[in-house]
């Protein structure tokens, strides 16, 4: 499956089969080198939060998972920002721009690969994100980001989505090999992005948005052994 360019997709984290946010994204190409959408500020989101308003960075994780939460719907505030998902990847990278348009950088967001779907109205990709990243300067210096928030989960299997934290530094790792040696796409491709002025900013979401989470094969067979 793969999505037509100018098409508007929806790129979703979940957890445990809920999800935790849904960003739309419009697609810039789909080829061997992976899915590239463009998030344009302004667009609406939904992000989950508890019924008082609080985020997962705002308590302790098992209060978190503890607590009733809900989706509401937002802006994406920041600027406009590109993200690739690589085939079959577990990871992402983010393009970050500045005020003006202008490249700063890559954040590498480590997670379970992509799974897309297609309802024909409203279409997707569902990620699982893994929560440690990393973060490359346009000069490719590089940093271990929310390696904190990592390691407070993993101390509750029981709770975290996360169940090989070796796995996931190993990809980290991967990648940053890729990013010393200045490789794709670390090389400069789509630092000078500029996405069409006629692209309409998404101003509500489409129905179809909270559409149930797509299973991945571990889970499904987790469900049938239940």
């Amino acid at each position: 499956m793969r999505f037509q360019p100018g098409r508007l997709i929806l790129h979703r984290d979940t957890h445990h089969g809920r999800i935790a946010f849904v960003h739309p994204g419009r697609v810039i190409s789909d080829d061997d080198r992976g899915l590239l959408i463009w998030v344009a500020r302004g667009s609406t989101i939904a992000v989950e939060a508890t019924l008082d308003g609080r985020f997962p960075r705002d308590l302790p994780f098992p209060e978190w998972m503890a607590a009733e939460r809900a989706l509401r719907i937002a802006q994406w505030r920041g600027p406009g920002v590109l993200r690739l998902f690589p085939p079959g990847a577990n990871h992402s990278v983010w393009f970050f721009r500045d005020d003006e348009g202008e490249f700063t950088g890559w954040y590498v967001n480590l997670e379970e690969s992509a799974v897309r779907w297609d309802d024909g109205d409203v279409a997707g990709i569902d990620v699982i994100d893994q929560d440690l990243d990393v973060v490359v300067a346009a000069d490719r210096t590089w940093s271990w980001k929310d390696e904190d928030d990592f390691a407070e989960r993993l101390a509750f299997p029981e709770l975290y989505w996360v169940p090989d934290e070796a796995a996931v530094r190993a990809e980290g790792r991967r990648l940053i090999e890729r990013v010393e040696a200045g490789e794709f796409p670390f090389d400069g491709t789509w630092t000078d992005f500029r996405p069409d002025p006629s692209w309409p900013t998404p101003a509500e979401l489409p129905s179809g948005w909270d559409r149930p989470v797509v299973a991945r094969l571990g889970e499904t067979a987790a469900r049938l052994a239940e």
